[in-house]
């Protein structure tokens, strides 16, 4: 008897950073801003730990065409609103060159207590991630697929990349965001678990100890959600151009179902150590797009767009399942043209070339991100 499927729904969670419209530096947001669009959105949007930044959720989607008009409403309103006060939102990870000690805390329980309980770590957290939620049953299949979904992570982060800068200064590397986050305890790939019942016998180890208060405190790149019967993408830079978020939100739900197929025939997704899928995540947040990653049944590193090729082959039944055929495609297309870590990079010096002063320059890549999240709406 074949398994029920699981509905496999989707949503998708982003945070944004707001900056003045003229200076191009974050600023903070307003309790107005805040007030307004939350009269529009309920609890589809909220502060999040610095009130330089603004977080939005979908609802629950059947699909990414669902989630495209809803996820296009969300930042619509953010942008509307945000203008209002002489500010304007952007989707990257890293702001290019505000300074995280000139930031302030968002006054609420919840991030007071962070702040108390992990002190200076918290205080550089001027980041920003997707979240990509996938609505799976029962739960020890959530387990199962996150422990094969794993292997996939430094692909899914090597077309996100969209955090080269930090305080003014190029890193070297293209999501320099996992570096900052990766300082919480908590965080990274998520461990190898064998059912749900070991994941909440772990998690209830450190609750009996007052260590955390529940499951929320868990920040793996990908985890059970606290609060939904979803597994959670937490992997992904956040993405300037609403596609590229389209695309990445696709391709998770359609790895997810391929994985689930591969269970219905008595197979499974080879399950490497943890410490190799960490090369390969180090390699993405390294390179992006460009240096490859290693295939570890093939034993050699290949280029990233003939990864690309081949993990559209595998989910091409899937992608047909969730007519999210043209969404998924559009993988091809960032891995040969590049991420938006790259696209800031070539902002950057094609200021400088212009006869921009750094500064200048800088602020081009802000008005440069600007525009990319006004692309779509």
């Amino acid at each position: 008897m074949v398994p029920t499927e699981p509905n496999f729904t989707i949503g998708i969670e982003e945070e944004y950073l707001l900056v003045d419209s003229s200076s191009m530096a974050l600023a903070e947001a307003p309790e107005a801003l805040m007030d307004a669009c939350r009269s529009q959105l309920q609890e589809q949007v909220s502060p999040e730990y610095l009130n330089c930044q603004i977080e939005v959720g979908t609802k629950v989607c059947q699909t990414i065409g669902e989630a495209r008009e809803d996820l296009k409403r969300l930042r619509a309103c953010v942008a509307r609103e945000a203008g209002k006060f002489g500010l304007v939102p952007i989707a990257a990870s890293c702001h290019p060159f505000s300074d995280w000690r000139e930031q302030t805390r968002t006054d609420k329980d919840r991030y007071n207590n962070l702040s108390a309980d992990l002190a200076g770590v918290v205080n550089r957290m001027l980041i920003c991630g997707m979240h990509v939620h996938v609505g799976i049953d029962p739960p020890d299949r959530r387990i199962d697929l996150m422990n094969q979904l794993s292997y996939f992570l430094p692909h899914l982060l090597a077309l996100s990349c969209s955090s080269p800068f930090w305080q003014g200064h190029d890193t070297g590397l293209d999501s320099y965001r996992l570096t900052v986050f990766d300082n919480l305890p908590r965080t990274g790939l998520p461990p190898r678990m064998s059912s749900f019942g070991e994941f909440e016998r772990s998690v209830q180890v450190l609750v009996d100890l007052g260590a955390i208060e529940d499951a929320s405190k868990i920040w793996w790149d990908l985890r059970p959600s606290s609060k939904f019967p979803t597994i959670e993408s937490r992997i992904c830079d956040v993405q300037p151009r609403l596609e590229d978020a389209l695309t990445l939100a696709a391709l998770t739900q359609c790895l997810a179902r391929m994985l689930w197929r591969l269970s219905v025939i008595n197979q499974r997704w080879r399950i490497y150590e943890k410490f190799l899928i960490s090369e390969n995540r180090w390699r993405a947040q390294r390179y992006g797009v460009r240096e490859g990653l290693i295939d570890f049944g093939l034993g050699e590193i290949v280029p990233f767009e003939t990864l690309i090729g081949e993990m559209l082959e595998i989910i091409a039944e899937d992608a047909v399942h969730f007519s999210s055929a043209h969404e998924v495609s559009r993988a091809r297309d960032i891995a040969a043209g590049g991420t938006s870590a790259d696209r800031q990079r070539r902002v950057f010096a094609a200021a400088l070339e212009s006869g921009k002063d750094r500064d200048d320059a800088l602020a081009a890549v802000v008005q440069h991100l600007i525009e990319e999240y006004h692309e779509d709406l």
